[in-house]
C-alpha cells in the first residue's frame, strides 16, 4: 500500500533532501570491463561465506554492535539502480561481512513513493522517477536472489536510509520498546555500508518481516504473513479473497486465505457489538492492548491507527503486518514502519500524521473530518470494528501504560539507551557530515535532535 498523497506533501515540504542535479555518464563496454577487472580481483580476495545453522541472526541486530557491511557491485549495475531507484529493480552484486563474501546477491533501491520526494531528479513526486540526488538511499539485500542462499539464517537484509530523522533513533527505539513490551516486532539496531569500498552512510539495520522472521519470532511460524491488509473495510463490511491474496508475503503458491477471509465475513456479518465477541476470541486481548500502549507513547501515528482518507468514503490505514496462526483461530498484529514515530509527542510537528482522536474515541459520528495544519481527511479508529471492540477495556489498558512506563518508557531508562546508541554512532556522524556537509546533520545538530528526542518523551511523560 502507498503512502498517502498528503504524505508525500509533507515530505516535499518539509523534509526533502537536496535536489542538486547530478550527471550520470553512460558507461562503455571498454569503461565497464575495465571497471570489472578491479571488482573480480576485490571479491576474490575474500573467503566465502558459508551459511550455518549456528549462525544466529542475533549477531546480525546484536545491541553492543556497529557492524560494517560492504557491498561491491559494477559501475555499470550501480549506474543502473543510481538512475532510476523507484523501478526498485535488483541488480548483481556482491555482500562482505567480516571478510566473508556473499557473491552474486541482489541490491536494490527500496521505498514507497514518499521514501522518494526530494531524492529524484524528476520532481513530478506523484511520478517518481530519475536519477539519485541524495547521498544515500534505503537498500535492499537479496542473499536468495539466485539458488536459495542465505545470510546467519536470513533471507534478505533491509537498510533504512534515516534520511527524515535527524536523531537517527526513531526506528531503533520504537522497535526496541514493542520488543521489549513482549510484542513481536522486527529488530533493529545502527550499521555502517560502504559501497565499493567507499562509506556511503549510517543506516537502520531493521529486520526484514518475512519468512524467515516468522521462523524466528513465532512458536508456530508456518502460518500466512501478510502486509497491509485490513480484515474489514472503513465501512465495516468484510474484504475480498483477492484482497488478502493480494496481501500474502509467505505461503503464495498455496494462497490459502480461507482463514482470514473466514475472520472477515465474520466481522462484516455483525454490528459493533457483535464484532466484540469475534474479536476476542481471534486477537489476543493482552497483547493487542499492550500494542496500542507502545504505539500510543511513541506516537506512532502513522502506523494502523491512522485510517487516512483514499477515495470517496473509503479510509485506509497502513505500515503493518499479521500474523496467522497455522492451527487455530488466531491472528496477530506486527508494528512496521516508525520512521514517523516521536515526532507529535507533545505538539504536532508533522502536519499530516497527527490523529485527534484518543484510540477509544470517535469523532463526527464515525464519519471523515478533517484534521491538522494539511486540514486533511481521517477517521476515527474506534470507528473500526477491530480496534472499537477494545474500548471497554480502558481501565486494562491503563493498567498496562502504568506498567510500560515503571519497566521500560521512563527516562531513566531512555537516556541510558539513547546515549549507549549515541556514543556507538557518534564518530560516523560525524564523518558523515564531513563527507556529504549539508545532506547530513553535522554533530551539533544531530546532538540537538537526540536532546529534542528526550524533552519531548519526558513532557509527554507527564501528560
Amino acid at each position: 500500500m502507498k503512502r498517502c498523497f498528503a504524505n508525500i506533501l509533507l515530505l516535499l515540504t518539509i523534509f526533502c533532501c537536496t535536489t542538486e542535479k547530478e550527471i550520470f555518464s553512460t558507461s562503455t563496454d571498454e569503461t565497464t570491463e575495465n571497471y570489472e577487472e578491479p571488482i573480480n580481483q576485490i571479491i576474490n580476495s575474500f573467503d566465502e561465506y558459508n551459511n550455518d545453522e549456528r549462525h544466529l541472526s542475533d549477531y546480525i541486530y546484536d545491541q553492543d554492535k556497529l557492524h560494517r557491511f560492504d557491498i561491491y557491485i559494477t559501475e555499470k549495475n550501480l549506474d543502473k539502480i543510481d538512475r532510476n531507484p523507484a523501478a526498485e529493480k535488483y541488480v548483481e552484486g556482491h555482500f562482505v561481512f567480516e571478510n566473508k563474501i556473499v557473491k552474486n546477491v541482489g541490491v536494490r533501491y527500496k521505498g514507497s513513493i514518499g521514501a522518494w520526494v526530494g531524492c529524484l531528479s524528476n520532481e513530478d513526486w506523484a511520478n517518481p522517477s530519475g536519477y539519485k540526488t541524495c547521498p544515500k538511499l534505503s537498500m535492499k539485500i537479496k542473499f536468495n536472489w539466485r539458488g536459495n542462499k542465505k545470510f546467519y539464517n536470513l533471507k534478505k537484509l533491509q537498510f533504512h536510509s534515516q534520511n527524515l530523522d535527524p536523531t537517527k533513533m526513531h526506528e531503533r527505539l520504537g522497535y526496541y520498546m514493542f520488543r521489549k513490551f513482549g510484542i513481536i516486532a522486527p529488530r533493529s539496531n545502527h550499521a555502517l555500508i560502504y559501497i565499493n569500498g567507499e562509506f556511503n552512510g549510517i543506516f537502520a539495520n531493521t529486520e526484514n518481516i518475512d519468512g524467515p522472521f516468522t521462523n524466528k519470532h513465532f512458536e508456530k511460524p508456518d502460518g500466512n504473513l501478510y502486509k497491509e491488509v485490513w480484515p474489514v473495510e472503513s465501512s465495516g463490511n468484510s474484504q475480498t479473497e483477492d484482497y488478502f491474496v493480494g496481501g500474502l508475503k509467505t505461503n503464495e503458491e498455496a494462497s490459502d486465505v480461507s482463514k482470514m477471509k473466514r475472520f472477515s465475513d465474520l466481522l462484516g456479518a455483525t454490528d459493533s457489538y457483535g464484532s466484540k465477541a469475534i474479536v476476542n476470541q481471534w486477537i489476543n486481548q493482552d497483547l493487542f492492548l499492550k500494542t496500542l500502549v507502545v504505539d500510543r507513547r511513541i506516537a506512532n501515528d502513522d502506523g494502523f491507527l491512522h485510517f487516512y482518507h483514499q477515495e470517496n468514503e473509503i479510509f485506509e490505514n497502513h505500515n503493518y503486518y499479521w500474523y496467522e496462526d497455522p492451527t487455530e483461530d488466531n491472528l496477530q498484529l506486527i508494528p512496521w514502519d516508525l520512521d514517523n514515530s516521536f515526532e507529535n509527542l507533545i505538539q504536532n510537528l508533522n502536519p499530516v500524521t497527527p490523529i485527534r482522536d484518543k484510540w477509544y474515541n470517535t469523532s463526527n459520528e464515525c464519519n471523515g473530518f478533517r484534521y491538522g495544519s494539511f486540514n486533511l481527511l481521517q477517521k476515527s479508529a474506534a470507528c473500526d470494528k477491530i480496534i472499537g471492540s477494545y474500548k471497554d477495556f480502558k481501565d486494562r489498558y491503563y493498567e498496562l501504560d502504568i506498567i510500560f512506563k515503571n519497566e521500560l518508557f521512563n527516562m531513566s531508562n531512555i537516556n541510558l539507551l539513547l546515549n549507549k546508541w549515541s556514543s556507538q554512532i557518534e564518530t560516523e556522524v560525524e564523518r558523515a557530515n564531513q563527507i556529504f556537509g549539508e545532506k547530513e546533520p553535522n554533530l551539533e545538530l544531530w546532538q540537538e535532535s537526540v536532546n529534542y528526542l528526550k524533552y519531548s518523551i519526558s513532557e509527554s511523560l507527564k501528560q
